[in-house]
């Protein structure tokens, strides 16, 4: 898909942050993507929403077309809510709806701790409050690994880059169907395609320290006092972040709504993206009195 409308916002450091959009209308959305994302999730969903809203989607710092960060250090999950802050300012967005995916979630929901009364609402799909690092594929091991990781991206970054993305797209999508972290009967390949190129285009060491920075951050200590309209979704075969915790996080936000997509994986926004903006109408329309026909 292509958007209507490109530009570009200057970050607090000097970091050129990418932004498209698309459509027209209240309250806009700001699609958020996961780590090593540059709008895997949005391709069929953000068509969809932009029927009735204007669409406003951004690249993370050293992702897609936004440019390397400025500070090499500055790729944590409050950087990145501040990121946020800047595109929403220079775009004239007082109070987004922002949807977000993944590793999006943490940044949606600090984006929430430091601006509670700028948050219209809050779409909350496939991600977790905080530590993902400690509850990738239910273990910690991520966490056990991850510091050997680094240290080797660091002392040998040639080789890093040389080594980091090096798994041809298709073999790693037929593993990935094998091993059901995808519903191989409802993702395109070319889907998938698109993502792997992009992160496997990525800076392995930006990548690392970013998922270092989010293994870090926690939301847990807040969400029971928030007190903005939220909807989570979790996706019943989610092997990146198990149900149980989107479940945990719905029911220490007051008021939030749990919604499950059967037999989707962490890609659910891209497997499934009718059922969902469904239900993202639906849910707008009953907390914030948008029309839910979007048909």
């Amino acid at each position: 898909m292509r958007y209507d409308r490109e530009s570009f916002v200057e970050a607090e450091d000097g970091t050129r942050l990418f932004v498209e959009e698309l459509g027209a209308g209240e309250p806009p959305v700001v699609l958020t993507d996961g780590i090593g994302c540059d709008g895997f999730a949005w391709r069929y969903l953000a068509p969809r929403l932009a029927e009735r809203h204007r669409v406003v989607h951004w690249h993370f710092r050293g992702h897609g077309r936004s440019g390397p960060p400025a500070d090499p250090d500055r790729v944590s999950i409050e950087d990145l809510a501040r990121d946020l802050r800047r595109v929403c300012e220079a775009r004239g967005i007082e109070r987004p709806v922002i949807a977000s995916h993944s590793m999006g979630v943490q940044v949606a929901l600090e984006y929430y701790r430091q601006h509670p009364d700028a948050v219209g609402a809050l779409i909350l799909m496939c991600g977790t409050f905080g530590k993902i690092t400690t509850t990738f594929h239910g273990t910690d091991l991520l966490d056990q690994v991850l510091p050997s990781l680094m240290r080797g991206a660091t002392m040998f970054p040639g080789l890093a880059r040389a080594i980091w993305g090096r798994v041809p797209a298709a073999l790693a999508f037929r593993v990935a169907c094998a091993g059901r972290e995808l519903d191989h009967e409802r993702i395109q390949e070319e889907d998938f395609h698109r993502y792997w190129e992009h992160a496997a285009l990525m800076n392995p060491t930006v990548f690392l320290r970013m998922l270092q920075y989010a293994g870090e951050h926690d939301a847990k200590g807040f969400l029971c006092d928030m007190k903005i309209a939220t909807l989570v979704v979790a996706a019943e075969r989610d092997t990146f972040t198990p149900m149980e915790l989107a479940d945990e996080m719905a029911h220490a936000i007051p008021n939030a709504e749990l919604e499950v997509i059967e037999e989707a994986s962490h890609a659910a926004p891209v497997e499934q993206p009718d059922r969902i903006a469904d239900r993202v109408e639906e849910f707008l329309s009953s907390r914030l009195g948008i029309n839910a026909d979007l048909r």
